[in-house]
């Protein structure tokens, strides 16, 4: 079967077409976890500029490599308007973070983590006098419900909701 002229998206799935550059695609992944590492290799593949924002120099360490770009702290550096996934939710430095974050020029910005307990995002962002407008704008869950359970299978479902809403689709298998 060959690909179809007309269809620029069939042209690069067959491998007849390089995949085209997306600027302005930037992937910010809070916290080194093993769902940043996966989250961050996946999103270079599909054409974003990675950022992983680590304020602990050891624990981003086993990430270089990850990441295009390596912050201590979240600020504009990172890239903007970036999509932001905090990917761990006990970390104590959560409400800091997402502060910063929302003070930036980020296109979306989400948390991961059941949501059947309570958001942890929302009384730190509180306490820090972060308006309720401001905090509202913050995603949680984030991704596709796939029931994703191992950090490959989490960072995937985000990815694709990420890819999703970038493009206007509602995700699953709705066209």
């Amino acid at each position: 079967m060959t690909s179809s002229p007309e269809d620029p998206a069939c042209e690069v799935a067959h491998g007849h077409a390089p995949v085209p550059a997306m600027p302005g695609r930037v992937l910010v992944a809070v916290f080194a976890s093993p769902v940043a590492d996966f989250l961050l290799r996946y999103a270079r593949d599909t054409g974003y500029r990675t950022v992983l924002v680590e304020p602990d120099a050891e624990r981003a360490k086993p990430m270089l490599d990850a990441a295009e770009v390596v912050l201590d702290g979240m600020r504009s550096e990172a890239g903007g308007p970036a999509d932001v996934v905090i990917t761990d939710h006990h970390r104590p430095e959560l409400g800091p973070v997402l502060r910063d974050a929302l003070a930036t020029d980020v296109r979306w910005v989400g948390v991961l983590g059941n949501p059947r307990h309570p958001a942890p995002h929302v009384p730190a962002l509180t306490e820090l006098g972060v308006a309720p407008d401001e905090i509202a704008r913050v995603h949680r869950p984030v991704g596709l419900n796939i029931g994703s359970r191992a950090p490959a299978e989490i960072a995937i479902a985000t990815l694709a909701g990420l890819i999703a809403d970038r493009n206007g689709r509602p995700g699953g298998f709705e066209f």
